[in-house]
């Protein structure tokens, strides 16, 4: 995470508040802010840094494998289940599992993912008992979830034990001071990806991007 506005360093700090505790954090902020850099960070400075952790995109899940990619299947749960499989939460057991667009979940899955969370446990579609699992998760939105909840396409439940501790990450616009160091670092990254020699940024440049 790259920046020195006052703005990112309060996310910092906030980063460092939330980061070695279980609670969930949900991440709002306009695509581009980088809600799963911070996602990452918070896992990284976590007490379960040494699990896996897993990112998912909810709104490019299909709904009707979502609840089979979420919380596994068990064999001949349906067609062309011919092997069981061991959903995305089941593996982010003790570590931690991202769900990036989490206003996107059907409603029905809301109730599974609530329970999920309240008891520690999941059911695998098809299983006739529930497995245990035991992560953390951090949520993400570019959507007001509070709206969502009054439009009635996401549960209230849901919504307050997922807001535990909400971070806000405000877009590039509103922290100018981060263009600069911005530009360096991805101009550093490129140069080493395609193994060329780091170029330099004239006065001038710097001028026009600030």
């Amino acid at each position: 995470i790259v920046g020195r506005s006052p703005a990112l360093q309060e996310i910092f700090k906030q980063i460092a508040l939330v980061a070695p505790t279980n609670a969930c954090v949900h991440i709002y902020g306009e695509s581009g802010t980088g809600k799963e850099l911070v996602a990452r960070a918070l896992h990284g400075y976590s007490r379960r840094a040494d699990g896996r952790f897993v990112p998912v995109n909810l709104a490019s899940l299909s709904p009707s494998l979502a609840e089979s990619e979420l919380f596994g299947h068990v064999r001949g749960a349906f067609t062309g289940a011919d092997q069981p499989r061991k959903g995305l939460l089941e593996q982010a057991h003790a570590g931690t599992i991202f769900l990036d667009e989490v206003a996107d979940i059907p409603l029905a899955l809301q109730v599974k993912l609530l329970r999920a969370l309240e008891h520690g446990e999941i059911w695998p579609v098809g299983a006739d008992q529930p497995r245990q699992a035991d992560f953390r998760l951090i949520s993400a939105t570019h959507r007001n979830l509070s709206e969502c909840v009054a439009a009635g396409s996401f549960r209230h439940d849901l919504y307050f034990r997922l807001i535990t501790f909400q971070l806000s990450l405000p877009p590039l616009r509103e922290r100018r001071e981060d263009i600069v160091p911005l530009s360096r670092h991805f101009v550093e990254a490129l140069s080493e990806k395609n193994q060329l020699p780091k170029p330099h940024l004239s006065d001038d440049v710097l001028a026009e991007l600030e």
